[in-house]
């Protein structure tokens, strides 16, 4: 019976045991994963009202809204100044207008699901990188919602707290623990609001939406309409209050339109912050400032509760962004114009005090705040909803899967409502600022990083309908967040980064394979074409050869041990598995190999090597292989050896199923003759292919030969036997030729593997009588110490094989006539070799002889083979047609 392992039919169970693992039972429904199709038409079935103007202008006006634009407007200006307070905005809107357009073209590609900002990113990076910034962003949300609660709590005690209020309604005591406890009441109205559902969130947000803009309007008339007076500070953070400091102002001046206080307001004059105590710089004031930038995602993040998405999302975004600015920039303007420098330093809420009418104020800022509030509470529901559904993180977040009759999903919100009250222990706006404005920057530098890979990839799906874009906005976005993240705290960046790489290698080893597809794929396949073109053939260079093996595989279930070998001997080199089935297209309904191809990939996987699969249809092995050595590989990537299997009677073993079981599935006979094979190692090497013909690797155990019992002879080496010789011609006894050379190499190659590293390498030089032997091993020394090889030699004498030939006329007709050498000289190589080595090594190298050029001796060549490795062990016979050493630098 034949072994099988080199070139004929194949049997891979694993694709039937595949196709019997996902098929359900008799009588049993599919299973519906997360995401499936059923469940999507079914959550697509869910109605989805909101339009551009409720479900993403509004929400994105308002978050963006919030804090900065009643709290902290004068804050900014008077700790950085008119020309540094818009350039600073002027920077924010420039990250945040390519983020933008970065979002408008992913979100106008496809459609939109729940999930906004992860959605988009993890359908454009695969399930590593949109699990990784979903969480980033889930924080981000999480953390901008108790900002905002913090900021209506600042603006409560403002106005109500005792001491710190100057008005009349004196009546809540403040404190650390009342603030927080004010902070907790407002996150449960957030959350008993979402809880209702995305429309009651709507509608609200539609009434503080016309408050918000008419306490705008009267902000705008105020400055016109106010006259200058002196307003009273607030005590907090000032240490004359109590004697324990300085004297410092306790009013200060809105002095109505002045040249003189644009001017004294139009440099930078940075101190402590009255409420934290902090020394300001342009970086802290700036991490405050972007927080009225961070609400852009607040429309995409409703993109399941949207008509329209791909629609909505850019044109309601857009708007608001545009709108924002101008408001941003003009209130600046007024306020450098008419209040002095002190004011807005020490007061952050003077904008009521300033107002035609107070109350207006602390109305708009309480709208702002808590519908931004509740903005982020909904908005990190809905990316952990998403999280949970798509079952990236396993069943850590399964129960936020859960939702009501209605959709809204219930738990997402109970547990970034419990996540936003643990962040309000942290107490102030101030000190989470930084904190915010950095997870924000993430999230948006990964937006652009998924419209940047996508537009390099060159994908042809990729056409979104939006086209105000290119990889140049993308690389400008990517820069200005990584640039504003480090400057506002390298400490919380580099932290952040790290926790986000973190995730992302938890996702890519524990998470199941997505269906998504994976933008790294497209990005491989896009270098790999380029550099495979620049992979010029006629600039290879004897330097740079390494191994490209193609090795032809009948049953791989029993090639396990050389498949494995070859794989370590290829040295980074392209290393491709081919496998020839008989037959005629012409006559099958299909190409029976398309079938086949995921089985092999499975064992590429399963054995854990770096191999390529390419198979073949063919009416016989010798055409099939012929097609396999013209066609594989790709320019300068193509095989230059050919690996077989020894033609031979040795039994097939299954090493992928348990010893105990049946094989009985492999069959009997070959279709396989030997004057077939000879003319395929033939074929090869009119081809200039190099062969090595591999013999008794089908009980090779990789494991077991590199870490033998050390009570074995020779205390656990391991030796590799290289004999540079024809042992078929005895009066050659060169080892300089190019095959010789290539054995030398190969073995070499098999050296400088980690795992056969401490391998001995033994070189046998055959001396015949009346040589030199110290002569021979000098020279031979020479050579090896020219080509940085490390072995040992051992001098063989030669003389004694040859006695055992009788005719002495086989010196001139070998190769060309391989008939004269008889088989008790071929034995007698045979011991030679067997009793050269003690103790036995892992694996031989042989020097293979050209088969005759008469192919009626085919068959007494492959003979003379058989008798010549006859019982050696795992053996490699090496024919090299191509020099590949070098002595030179």
């Amino acid at each position: 019976m034949a072994q099988r392992t080199p070139l004929l039919h194949y049997r891979l169970s694993a694709s039937v045991n595949e196709s019997e693992q996902r098929s359900p039972p008799a009588g049993q429904a599919p299973e519906q994963h997360p995401g499936s199709p059923r469940q999507r038409s079914a959550h697509q079935r869910q109605p989805k009202k909101l339009s551009i103007f409720f479900g993403v202008v509004i929400p994105t006006l308002l978050s963006m809204f919030s804090v900065v634009l009643f709290l902290r407007i004068g804050f900014v200006v008077g700790q950085s100044g008119l020309y540094q307070a818009i350039a600073m905005f002027l920077v924010a809107y420039f990250i945040i207008s390519m983020t933008v357009l970065s979002v408008c073209a992913i979100s106008t590609n496809g459609a939109l699901d729940a999930g906004g900002a992860y959605y988009m990113i993890s359908r454009a990076l695969g399930p590593e990188f949109g699990g990784s910034i979903g969480i980033m962003f889930f924080l981000a949300n999480v953390c901008g919602s108790a900002l905002y609660v913090l900021g209506l709590v600042e603006a409560i005690v403002a106005t109500f707290g005792v001491p710190e209020a100057t008005s009349s309604y004196q009546i809540l005591p403040s404190g650390y623990w009342w603030s927080l406890l004010y902070a907790t009441a407002i996150a449960l109205l957030c959350l008993l609001v979402c809880l209702v559902g995305a429309h009651i969130y709507a509608k609200a947000t539609f009434l503080i939406f016309l408050v918000v803009m008419f306490v705008l309007g009267t902000i705008f008339v105020s400055f016109f309409a106010v006259s200058p007076r002196t307003i009273p500070l607030p005590s907090i953070g000032n240490p004359a209050a109590n004697g324990t400091g300085p004297l410092l102002p306790t009013t200060a001046n809105f002095t109505g339109f002045k040249l003189e206080t644009l001017l004294g307001n139009l440099w930078a004059d940075y101190t402590g912050d009255y409420t934290t105590g902090y020394m300001m710089t342009f970086t802290t004031v700036f991490a405050v400032m972007f927080n009225g930038c961070t609400g852009i995602m607040a429309g995409s993040n409703m993109s399941g509760e949207l008509k329209n998405p791909s629609y909505s999302i850019p044109r309601g975004t857009i708007t608001a962004v545009i709108f924002t600015f101008i408001i941003y920039n003009l209130l600046c303007v007024l306020v450098a114009c008419s209040c002095d420098r002190v004011l807005l330093q020490r007061d952050y809420s003077f904008l009521r005090d300033i107002n035609i009418w107070h109350p207006f104020v602390t109305v708009g800022v309480y709208s702002s705040t808590l519908s931004a509030a509740m903005s982020n509470l909904i908005g990190a529901s809905r990316i952990l909803y998403a999280l949970a559904r798509d079952d990236l993180f396993g069943k850590v977040l399964s129960p936020a899967k859960k939702t009501s009759h209605s959709g809204n999903p219930w738990v997402s919100v109970i547990i970034s409502w419990f996540l936003v009250q643990l962040v309000l222990f942290s107490g102030k706006l101030n000190t989470i600022a930084s904190i915010v404005t950095i997870f924000f920057l993430l999230v948006y530098a990964a937006v652009d990083l998924a419209c940047l890979a996508l537009e390099w990839a060159s994908a042809p799906n990729f056409r979104p309908t939006f086209r105000y874009f290119t990889w140049h906005t993308c690389v400008l976005g990517i820069i200005g967040c990584a640039v504003m993240m480090f400057l506002i705290n390298a400490i919380y960046a580099s932290a952040s980064i790290a926790f986000m790489l973190l995730l992302l290698l938890l996702i890519h080893y524990l998470s199941p394979t997505s269906s998504w597809g994976y933008i790294s794929q497209a990005l491989i396949f896009h270098q790999v074409r380029k550099y495979l073109l620049m992979l010029d053939v006629r600039k290879d260079h004897v330097k740079f050869w390494r191994p490209q093996v193609l090795l032809m595989v009948s049953n791989p279930r029993s090639s396990v041990g050389l498949i494995t070998f070859i794989n370590d001997i290829k040295k980074s080199g392209l290393y491709v598995l081919g496998h020839v089935q008989l037959g005629d297209l012409s006559t099958l309904p299909s190409d029976p190999l398309q079938s086949q191809y995921d089985s092999w990939l499975y064992l590429v996987d399963h054995l854990n090597i770096k191999a390529f699969v390419n198979l073949t249809l063919a009416n016989s092995v010798r055409h099939g292989i012929q097609h396999l050595l013209f066609i594989s590989g790709l320019g300068g990537m193509r095989p230059n050896t050919l690996v077989l299997g020894f033609y031979d009677d040795c039994l097939p073993k299954d090493k992928l199923i348990d010893p105990s079981q049946d094989c009985g599935e492999f069959g009997d006979g070959k279709v396989l003759g030997p004057q077939e094979y000879v003319a395929i190692i033939a074929d090869a090497m009119k081809m200039l292919k190099n062969v090595v013909l591999a013999r008794y690797f089908n009980n090779f155990d990789r494991a077991q030969v590199l870490s033998p019992p050390s009570s074995s002879p020779g205390k656990g080496a391991v030796y590799v036997d290289v004999w540079p010789v024809n042992l078929l011609r005895p009066d050659s006894s060169s080892y300089v030729d190019t095959c010789s050379l290539f054995l030398l190499q190969l073995a070499c190659i098999l050296n400088m593997v980690r795992a056969w590293r401490k391998a001995t390498l033994r070189l046998f030089l055959c001396v015949e009588e009346g040589r030199s032997v110290r002569g021979s091993e000098e020279k031979l020394g020479q050579l090896l110490k020219e080509l940085r090889i490390k072995a040992q030699v051992y001098p063989v004498p030669w003389d004694q094989a040859c006695e055992e030939e009788e005719d002495e006329d086989y010196v001139n007709s070998f190769p060309s006539n391989a008939t004269r050498l008889s088989d008790d000289y071929l034995s007698a190589v045979n011991k030679l070799i067997l009793d050269a080595a003690h103790p036995a090594p892992a694996v031989r190298f042989l020097y293979l002889p050209r088969p005759p050029a008469d192919t009626r001796r085919y068959t007494t060549y492959l003979h003379q083979l058989e008798l010549l490795t006859q019982d050696l062990g795992p053996t490699l016979l090496i024919h090299g047609v191509t020099p590949v050493i070098t002595t030179d630098l």
